[in-house]
């Protein structure tokens, strides 16, 4: 069931998603060669706490996961599409790093996701990250009422793949609110003008994810989290939690 928010409720989420983008801030400052993952989390964790906030990802242990999630932020470096656990691994020169986080934040949550390179960038990833980040622009210019989720998947699909680019196959992004995933889903790939209509005071996380390589394929590494790409080629991601409203998207993870 899709809940419709209140134009209060619209307002408080936006609270909790401006703690999610002070975080992705102070994360992407941080990051630097030699940095280690861990090191990165901790600084979103200060984030939440100087905030008040919760953590939606620390301890989320979805049907598919063999442990709960340990952090507060997902770090998925290079091959590595989404879902990357934090570790001691320390960023090098060239790193192509994805991160996602969440905060909850008087029981509304935000969720967000930014790709950069570490170092000096190589010129296929920075158009890597750049069509992510234009395939997230034209999902949230479709979030329109009136139009479908069919049209938003159809807006990031087409920009993804006429550059080239692979999209991993039933992934994708979903509703927000009480909880970080609600109905409905929101595939990257899709036809326009279908699936369920968008009104007023729906939210929803529109998650763009590219593989480099043009190929879909992709797996699970042993820590049963972290998806990578079948064929070692490198992956970014981006997103934003939009609320659709009368007057058009507006974004509540605006950093």
């Amino acid at each position: 069931m899709v809940e419709l928010k209140t134009d209060t409720s619209i307002d408080a989420m936006y609270e909790a998603g401006q703690v999610v983008g002070r975080a992705l801030t102070a994360v992407r400052e941080a990051a630097d060669v030699g940095v280690s993952l861990l090191e990165l989390d901790e600084v979103a964790h200060d984030v939440l706490r100087g905030a008040g906030a919760g953590s939606p990802f620390l301890g989320y242990h979805p049907s598919f996961a063999p442990t709960p999630f340990p952090a507060v932020l997902i770090t998925s470096v290079n091959d590595a599409i989404v879902h990357g656990i934090p570790t001691g691994y320390r960023l090098r020169d060239g790193d192509l790093l994805s991160i996602d986080f969440g905060a909850e934040l008087g029981g509304w949550v935000g969720d967000s996701a930014i790709s950069f390179i570490v170092g000096r960038p190589r010129a296929a990833d920075v158009r890597l990250v750049e069509t992510a980040e234009r395939a997230l622009a034209a999902g949230i210019e479709a979030a329109v009422v009136g139009n479908r989720i069919g049209d938003i998947a159809h807006a990031v699909g087409t920009v993804c793949r006429a550059a080239g680019y692979g999209i991993p196959d039933g992934f994708g992004g979903h509703g927000v609110g009480r909880r970080m995933h609600e109905d409905p889903p929101v595939p990257n790939e899709g036809r326009p003008g279908r699936g369920l209509p968008l009104r007023h005071g729906m939210v929803l996380a529109i998650e763009p994810m590219l593989i480099a390589s043009g190929a879909d394929d992709y797996h699970a590494a042993p820590d049963g989290w972290t998806l990578r790409t079948n064929d070692g080629s490198r992956a970014a991601h981006a997103e934003h939690t939009v609320a659709i409203t009368d007057s058009g998207p507006r974004v509540l993870t605006a950093r």
